[in-house]
């Protein structure tokens, strides 16, 4: 048992390490952060058997961003659960000049409710605990954020996930309309910059 035991952890902690060797590989350095970690408790024969609950968000903070939730007798391991599952649900969010977003929007799930406006430089993450977590690891520095709904961090990081996967940006929306960008400015065209980053 013992040794069963052991080549599980050891199994384990390789498999962690090929993780991290494959985040090299891409070039893509991830920062998590944790949201909330809860103590839960099921009701058996015997009595209460607790656990922990942990809702992560992981991002490249290049416009890659993921959530996930994790359930374990320990700690580190919720928080290690949550965080490969926030791995594989990864989104990717088109930024303005790599900053902020391109257009406000809003997100709901259940009882969350989420505003999501756009802000010119300088204005910061202006955003409750869930909501910054999220922008923080996304990499946007420019964003004011309001939630209208549930405060459960859990309603409210799934509104801004259902908020940052309806962001457009003018070079999806000129290639879904056959057009080019310069058509959706008209006449304005010309002042308007196309960024490398409105993929």
């Amino acid at each position: 048992m013992a040794r069963e035991a052991r080549e599980g952890g050891s199994g384990g902690g390789r498999g962690r390490e090929r993780e991290r060797e494959r985040d090299r590989e891409t070039g893509d350095e991830l920062v998590d952060k944790l949201v909330t970690i809860n103590r839960v408790a099921k009701v058996v024969k015997g009595g209460r058997r607790f656990a922990f609950a942990a809702l992560v968000v992981v991002g490249d903070q290049k416009g890659r961003v993921g959530y996930g939730a994790g359930k374990a007798r320990e700690v580190p391991e919720a928080i290690r659960k949550a965080t490969e599952r926030a791995k594989k649900t990864m989104i990717r969010v088109p930024m303005k000049e790599g900053r902020t977003l391109h257009h406000d929007i809003r997100g709901t799930f259940g009882a969350g409710d989420v505003v999501i406006r756009a802000a010119p430089a300088g204005t910061g993450i202006i955003a409750g605990g869930p909501l910054r977590a999220v922008f923080e690891t996304l990499g946007i520095g420019d964003v004011v954020a309001k939630s209208l709904g549930s405060r459960n961090p859990h309603n409210m990081v799934k509104a801004t996930f259902a908020a940052l996967a309806n962001v457009t940006s003018p070079r999806l929306v000129a290639t879904r309309r056959g057009k080019k960008v310069a058509d959706l400015y008209g006449t304005a065209a010309k002042e308007v910059p196309v960024e490398a980053s409105d993929v």
